[in-house]
């Protein structure tokens, strides 16, 4: 009887720890997460890029991002440092966008620490862009 006392002792305190463990663990798991997402969301710098739209499309196998590219003023030839690979924010930056390409254009964008893959394949996020005359 001594034996049933102290195992049913035993199990309710194992629950209490059980339950309080869980609940720390849920706890930092939801603290982490949100550290995370504004870690990721976080933007390093903003400003603005003038080149020659060469591209615009949607692209993406699971999310389907909107990517461009600007080739950027005051270079002669097309290379890989003259070339700026970014994101499009919204639907309709990406229209004004493709009805742009081949013209100079001003595109403003924000620079994230890490963009997450359903806002783009680039860090650089283009919120608003206009035409260069």
């Amino acid at each position: 009887m001594a034996f049933d006392m102290d195992f049913s002792t035993f199990l309710q305190n194992l629950r209490k720890w059980l339950r309080r463990s869980l609940w720390l663990i849920l706890t930092a798991a939801v603290l982490f997460g949100v550290g995370y997402y504004f870690y990721r969301n976080y933007t390093l710098s903003d400003g603005s890029r003038t080149g020659t739209l060469v591209k615009v499309a949607r692209q993406g196998v699971i999310f389907k991002t909107y990517e461009g590219q600007l080739h950027l003023t005051g270079s002669m030839m097309m290379s890989k440092q003259s070339v700026w690979d970014f994101s499009i924010e919204s639907g309709s930056v990406y229209q004004q966008l493709q009805q742009w390409e081949g013209r100079t254009v001003r595109c403003h964008y924000r620079e994230k620490v890490h963009a997450f893959p359903w806002q783009g394949k680039t860090n650089f996020l283009v919120y608003k862009a206009e035409v260069m005359d």
